[in-house]
């Protein structure tokens, strides 16, 4: 995951999603730093299993980034990705932090809840973001098509 942030962070062309990935992969590493400690404080390790469904959303985010998209075509891809990945951490965290609250680990629960938090609220902007970048690459998407076509799309006209 680490390694992907930054290829994704150079790959799009919008700089608020840029910025978005770059706070993030900073955001990744303070979970790290939460879920080192939790594992240290319950004297386990925090080795785990491969996890074949996430290894699947990154290989799709990579594969994305190989793609022939331009500017924000390239841009909602990879929000698309970023979200799908983002869904899966959620999904994660929310489990596991109800299984703390259920086993009395208020202050791991209270950790895991925080990094629950920071990921919804990434996957939030994220949201706002395809709001406009989507916007972006439709209209990119229209003008490719009738470039290729050399025909203008007729809009109507908005009468008075």
């Amino acid at each position: 995951m680490f390694t992907r942030i930054p290829k994704m962070a150079k790959a799009v062309t919008s700089e608020a999603l840029r910025q978005g990935f770059e706070e993030h992969m900073e955001q990744t590493k303070e979970h790290v730093r939460r879920l080192e400690k939790i594992f240290k404080a319950l004297d386990e390790s925090p080795k785990g299993k491969k996890r074949v469904g996430m290894d699947g959303l990154l290989k799709e985010g990579s594969e994305v980034m190989e793609e022939d998209f331009e500017d924000a075509v390239l841009d909602a891809a990879l929000i698309g990705a970023a979200q799908r990945v983002e869904h899966y951490e959620i999904a994660a965290y929310g489990t596991v932090c109800a299984f703390a609250n259920i086993l009395g680990e208020t202050q791991h629960a209270s950790q895991l809840q925080e990094t629950l938090e920071e990921e919804t609220k990434t996957d939030e902007k994220l949201t706002k973001l395809a709001t406009e970048i989507n916007a972006q690459a439709n209209e990119a998407s229209e003008e490719t098509a009738e470039e290729a076509t050399g025909k203008q799309k007729i809009r109507p006209r908005r009468v008075a």
